[in-house]
């Protein structure tokens, strides 16, 4: 199935001495660029908890963060540097004295302040890490789903211009042949009015091999093949899902470079127009895949 390079996803597990809330949300990106935010207590364990999110993801930027707070003692893997508090609280209490204001610390404070707590360097619970990573894991799974509820939305989009897109293509296949007459005909009506003004007769020989020159440069039949494969590959694409977004993204370009050589090449109004609405839309389902996973 698809996936949005966009989403959120959100956990929250309780365990023995412990709760945690871990949040996941997602932009889009060329490659996996993953940014954690996470309790001086577990940043040991970050490797571990990157190899969760490769199994749920290939691409985008995701920014993680985990809101643990432990009631066990045994699993605190940090240190405080009380003396470090002590001094600072000791500063605040006789600038507050001289102020002649009250001083009540607030303790709470110093839990939010990352300088104060360092990693003890022990080894972590392996039964606390394996929670955490379950824990992820859930996360990873909410956030994947909202990731494919807004890949089904630009799924639909891109769905129908594609079908749009089969109906020009079917348009310009059935107008080139005749465009290709039609210059033809302007092509010798203009050589026998030369002619006349000349006194000459028309070389049919010549004229055959003008008009075989002039056939293989207005001929766009090979194009028209290609870009009707494409357009299937995209379709393809689409059903078949998974990381399908840098894929889908070659395969408009390739798309781009066939609707390009036929409007070289088909010097037409009507056509000409259709071009330029072809690329339109290819811009706009180029947009929606950059979003794709």
């Amino acid at each position: 199935m698809l996936r949005s390079m966009t989403g959120f996803g959100r956990s929250f597990m309780e365990g023995d001495g412990f709760t945690m809330t871990w949040e996941a949300r997602s932009v889009n990106s060329r490659h996996l660029d993953v940014k954690w935010r996470l309790p001086v207590m577990v940043r040991s364990a970050e490797a571990r908890f990157e190899k969760v999110v490769r199994r749920f993801a290939s691409r985008g930027r995701v920014d993680i963060s985990l809101n643990l707070q432990v009631h066990r003692e045994g699993l605190m893997a940090v240190t405080f540097n009380a003396p470090q508090a002590a001094a600072m609280l000791d500063r605040l209490a006789l600038f507050a004295q001289a102020r002649g204001d009250a001083f009540s610390p607030d303790y709470n404070r110093l839990l939010s302040m990352n300088f104060l707590w360092d990693d003890a360097g022990a080894e972590l619970d392996e039964a606390f890490i394996t929670r955490l990573e379950e824990g992820l894991a859930d996360a990873l799974e909410d956030w994947n789903r909202s990731r494919e509820a807004e890949a089904v939305a630009l799924e639909r989009d891109m769905l129908e211009r594609i079908v749009r897109l089969e109906e020009w293509t079917a348009v310009i296949q059935e107008r080139a042949p005749q465009i290709k007459e039609d210059r033809f005909a302007q092509v010798r009506e203009r050589l026998r009015e030369v002619l006349a003004r000349n006194e000459s007769e028309l070389d049919e020989q010549r004229f055959l091999q003008e008009i075989t020159l002039l056939s293989d440069k207005l001929d766009v039949s090979e194009e028209i093949t290609r870009l009707n494969t494409h357009l299937g590959r995209l379709k393809e694409l689409m059903r078949s899902g998974g990381d399908a977004g840098k894929r889908l993204d070659f395969t408009l370009q390739e798309c781009f470079r066939e609707i390009n050589t036929c409007g070289n090449k088909v010097q037409d109004a009507q056509i000409s127009h259709l071009v330029v609405d072809f690329k339109n839309e290819m811009e706009k389902c180029r947009e929606q895949v950059q979003n794709l996973e």
